[in-house]
C-alpha cells in the first residue's frame, strides 16, 4: 500500500467504488490490489466474463464504463458492513442511459467486496443480464461492451 494513502476498510473502499466507477476509472482500478479477482455469476448467462483476475484484466473491462453509461449514478444504497471490517456488502439501485441506444437502464446490484491493506482484492457483483440486455438493444450491442476489439 502507498504510505500516503489512508487505510481503508472495506466499508470505506465500498463507498470510493461507487462514487469513481461512473466518472473516473483511473482513480476507481487504484482501489483494486494487483492480483484483484473481479466476479459477476450471472455474466456467462450472456456470453460475458465471469471473472477477471489481475487488475489489468479488470482494466480492459472496465476502461469504457463511463463511455457506454452515461450519467451512471447509484441510489438507494443499503450498506451491511462493521467499520473496520475487510468485507462489505451493499445493495443498490444503478441509473444510466446507454449511449449505444439511448434507453435508460435500471439495475438493482449486490455488491461483496474484501479488502486487505486498503484495497480492494476481491469484488462479486450479482445483477440481472436480461436487464442490460433490454438496454442495449441486443446480444450483439451488448457484446462490444464487453468483449471490445
Amino acid at each position: 500500500m502507498n504510505q500516503t494513502s489512508p487505510a481503508r476498510d472495506a466499508g470505506a473502499l465500498m463507498d470510493a467504488h461507487l462514487e469513481l466507477i461512473a466518472t473516473d476509472i483511473e482513480r476507481w482500478l487504484s482501489l483494486f490490489a494487483e492480483d484483484a479477482v473481479v466476479e459477476f455469476p450471472y455474466a456467462p448467462s450472456i456470453s460475458a466474463p465471469e471473472r477477471l483476475t489481475g487488475r489489468e484484466a479488470i482494466c480492459g473491462y472496465f476502461a469504457e464504463t463511463p463511455k457506454h453509461f452515461l450519467r451512471l449514478v447509484f441510489s438507494n444504497v443499503r450498506r451491511h458492513f462493521t467499520p473496520g471490517s475487510d468485507v462489505a456488502v451493499a445493495e443498490v439501485h444503478g441509473s444510466a442511459i446507454i449511449a449505444l441506444t439511448g434507453k435508460p437502464y435500471e439495475q438493482d446490484y449486490i455488491m461483496v467486496m474484501k479488502s486487505l491493506d486498503g484495497r480492494i482484492v476481491h469484488y462479486r457483483e450479482y445483477w440481472d443480464p436480461m436487464v442490460g440486455l433490454k438496454a442495449f438493444g441486443s446480444t450483439e450491442n451488448l457484446q462490444q461492451m464487453v468483449n471490445p476489439s
